[in-house]
């Protein structure tokens, strides 16, 4: 309807409709053309009667103007959204239906039509009239794919709304694949799985009782009710589902996957308890890949229900661990392919599981673990710049290259929203496990071979030659201090507890350090404190000093810089290991100083071994530091992510049985 050419219904005409006086509306509208009247939201006069249940002057207007009957406000509305959203349908408006039943279809801009917007609004009673007048319209989905069923089952008010939706004798319309009684949702969502989603047994109960075809139907996305159910993890949707409709366990998504493989990418042993209560066969159970339902638990990360299988009947579940899918892929693969690292070290350690097996791409899933570790580190060393770039081409392609793997599968076109980074501690601590149970020898010759160190490039040593310097001031400046203020002894000679300086500008305090020992110390102390100082500022001077020459020492210059910062911060935490015995020399506090003095000498170890790898030759830190990363990752990984989940679930498992057997 245009309003270009409209009039603003003025205030006086309002005040009648609301009075539904008729005699003075009708001479105030002899000035006005009706059809032009309208709201600044596009009500006609119409429109405004039935909100304000005038009906006097709806049945006068519909009498004499019967271009408002069909009219529609900016929205699109009719009359009858108006009064289906309002609750008051009056007899005139039932009598206009009546004579004009398209009106009941008539969608707005949202797609509802008045049965939805009385739906919406919970007026029983006119969606009884509504829905009697035409059955059908219960079933029509509106722009969001949302029927007037779907939406009494969505809002699940104890209004009787629902109930009065599922008697009627309409049934939804299907599309019909191939002549076979399954049929599909035709463009819409399903009120089971409304139902499903507000998991809610007893409208399922009622679906069941009065329309029990609609489980029968599938959603494109979401598969059946089964599918669906298993998928949010709601176990007693899924109980009621397998004891009522069997059948739709059999049937496959869009995906390709069984109800039982998505119950096995959620984090649920219930539920896949449930499917094998009734399906001890999973074997039988392939999705389009090929892949079982060990393969979805691994490649999803679930390792209690990898756990689970794996303690099944050796009969059942043996064919599974090594059976490949149409890439080759067993559950070790997918595991370390995705980064799984607890249902990867759940595999490895079975002893049925074999690690040597290859895909189609000739990788054993060592060799997977090892190449998704490069792309993850790859990824990670990119710059912000670089990865924005990444992702708009990926959101322009809408596919993925290799370095994908980590990443989600996806069916549909992805974008940039669905863009992500490989999982880079997941790579690596997959690796880790693999690498501790199943990595091929290597012999030191051929680790010294693959094994070379390389230059770093120009921006790089500049950024460490910054790095170092501020490092290597920094270090001067503490040990400058150290030496004006050299530590305090703390006397046991004198009641109050005095502090004596060492400073020589106080010689009534030399008598402190009479004793062999103190003198040791403090002469240890000068002579790591002046080192560390010198060491450290001839550090800044030679790194100052690359600035003014050719840029091709500029690297040795660094490494060698590194080396003497590196020794200077060596050599101050020494010294601060002198300065805190020297403090605890004269205290009576025995426990605490042999405290101090073994952590002091246990860090004074771990101090020594990291700096040892500063003055190895890069092949050999490299290897070093390559095996150590995999005890680094191997322990946090045991003592942290898998303690955190193994411990509450065995936990909870022994509680469950002893309930069990108490009960």
């Amino acid at each position: 309807m245009s309003h270009e050419t409209n009039e603003i219904i003025e205030p006086l005409l309002y005040e009648y409709l609301k009075q539904d006086s008729i005699v003075p509306f009708q001479r105030c509208l002899e000035k006005y053309s009706a059809e032009k009247l309208v709201t600044p939201s596009g009500n006609s006069l119409l429109h405004v009667a039935v909100s304000y249940g005038s009906d006097k002057i709806a049945n006068y207007l519909a009498k004499e103007f019967p271009s408002l009957i069909t009219s529609q406000n900016s929205q699109e509305d009719t009359f009858l959204h108006v009064a289906a959203r309002e609750g008051r349908v009056s007899p005139t408006a039932k009598s206009l239906v009546q004579l004009n039943p398209s009106l009941m279809k008539k969608t707005n801009k949202k797609g509802n039509t008045p049965l939805h917007d009385a739906v919406i609004m919970g007026h029983k009673e006119v969606v009884v009239w509504l829905v009697n007048k035409e059955p059908d319209v219960a079933y029509y989905n509106n722009n969001t794919g949302q029927s007037p069923l779907y939406l009494a089952v969505e809002n699940s008010k104890e209004n009787g709304i629902l109930d009065v939706l599922l008697n009627t004798e309409a049934s939804m319309p299907i599309k019909r694949e191939d002549g076979e009684s399954l049929g599909t949702l035709p463009d819409g969502k399903s009120p089971v799985h409304a139902a499903i989603v507000q998991r809610s047994i007893v409208i399922l109960k009622k679906i069941e009782s009065a329309k029990p075809e609609l489980f029968r139907l599938q959603d494109k996305e979401l598969g059946n009710s089964l599918h669906y159910a298993s998928s949010i993890g709601f176990l007693e949707g899924v109980q009621f589902l397998l004891q009522k409709f069997c059948g739709s366990a059999n049937e496959v998504n869009q995906e390709g996957n069984y109800p039982i493989h998505l119950a096995c990418k959620n984090d649920s042993v219930d539920i896949l308890k449930e499917f094998l209560k009734i399906f001890p066969y999973p074997k039988e159970f392939l999705n389009k890949k090929g892949q079982n339902i060990l393969h979805v638990a691994a490649e999803n990360g679930q390792g209690n229900l990898v756990r689970y299988i794996l303690k099944r009947d050796p009969k059942l579940i043996d064919p599974l661990l090594n059976e490949m899918d149409v890439d080759g892929n067993t559950p070790l693969h997918l595991a370390t392919q995705h980064g799984r690292s607890t249902a990867a070290f759940v595999l490895v350690r079975d002893n049925r599981v074999d690690p040597s097996i290859v895909n189609t791409e000739d990788l054993t899933p060592y060799d997977v673990a090892h190449r998704q570790s490069k792309i993850a580190v790859a990824q990670y060393e990119k710059t912000e710049e670089k990865l924005a770039e990444e992702r708009k081409e990926f959101d322009s392609n809408g596919t993925e290259d290799k370095a994908v793997d980590l990443r989600k599968p996806e069916t549909k076109k992805a974008s940039s929203k669905d863009y992500k980074l490989p999982d880079y501690y997941g790579a690596m601590t997959t690796l880790s496990i693999l690498y501790f149970h199943t990595h091929p020898k290597k012999s030191l010759q051929q680790r010294f071979s693959s094994t070379q160190g390389k230059p770093p490039r120009k921006e790089e040593t500049k950024s460490r030659i910054e790095n170092l310097l501020v490092v290597a001031v920094l270090v001067a400046g503490v040990t400058f201090a150290g030496a004006i203020q050299l530590p305090q002894l703390k006397s046991t000679n004198s009641s109050n507890e005095h502090h004596h300086d060492f400073n020589s500008t106080v010689p009534h305090n030399t008598t402190a350090f009479d004793s062999p020992t103190g003198s040791s110390l403090l002469d240890g102390y000068l002579c790591l404190d002046v080192w560390a100082l010198n060491t450290s500022v001839v550090a800044a001077i030679i790194l100052l000093w690359t600035n003014l020459n050719d840029v091709k020492f500029a690297p040795f210059a660094v490494w060698f810089s590194s080396l003497m910062v590196g020794g200077s911060i060596y050599m101050m935490c020494l010294a601060f290991f002198f300065a805190v015995s020297i403090a605890l020399g004269g205290s009576n506090y025995g426990v605490f100083a042999i405290i101090i003095i073994v952590v002091g000498v246990l860090f004074f170890f771990a101090q020594t071994l990291l700096y040892l790898q500063w003055l190895l030759p890069p092949s050999i830190t490299l290897i070093l530091e390559g095996v150590l990363s995999h005890y680094v990752y191997y322990c946090s990984f045991f003592l942290l992510f898998y303690g955190w989940r193994w411990l509450p679930d065995k936990l909870y498992e022994i509680k469950r049985k002893r309930s069990s057997s108490s009960g």
